[in-house]
């Protein structure tokens, strides 16, 4: 009895770690920047935040210069009226800088919300391609030493994506 139950365990053993060999066998990769990049919402999502940063680039230079003007202005003041126009100068600058701070604030989030909503897409896409195609797991390229270029599947998750805009 003792000998069939051995026996009995060492198959189980052996039926499990085959089970688990052959689960585990099917590997990809993806090139996650190459399919960031060539995403056409990062595309339209970097075109809207360079419109967005040349018209808070043009408003700060705007800025910039109207505090420059008011500078040469005021050098060309007596000390008496230097004194008087100091306090409006450091409310513009202060104001310059809190606009500055807020606008690079801004933006600085709106790429990052941009971003994760362009990975929360590939995520997506690689899950769907991955379990249609019974993948156990799918690693970024970046992570890997060595990969066989016929465990790339960037190209089919790339049109997925493709066909999901």
């Amino acid at each position: 009895m003792r000998r069939f139950t051995t026996v009995l365990l060492a198959l189980v053993f052996v039926a499990a770690a085959v089970g688990i060999a052959q689960a585990a066998d099917k590997f990809a990769y993806i090139d996650l920047s190459r399919v960031f990049s060539e995403y056409k919402k990062t595309k339209t999502y970097d075109k809207a935040l360079s419109d967005r940063e040349k018209k808070y680039t043009d408003e700060r230079d705007k800025r910039v210069n109207e505090i420059k003007q008011f500078e040469d202005k005021m050098n060309l003041l007596s000390e008496k009226n230097k004194e008087a126009k100091k306090q409006e100068l450091e409310k513009k600058v202060k104001d310059f800088q809190e606009y500055d701070r807020l606008q690079q604030t801004d933006l600085r989030k709106e790429q990052d919300e941009k971003m994760k909503d362009i990975l929360k897409d590939i995520e997506d896409a690689v899950q769907a391609y991955s379990k249609k195609e019974g993948y156990t797991m799918v690693f970024n390229d970046r992570v890997l030493v060595f990969q066989d270029k016929r465990l790339d599947i960037t190209d089919e998750v790339m049109k997925i994506l493709d066909k999901n805009k």
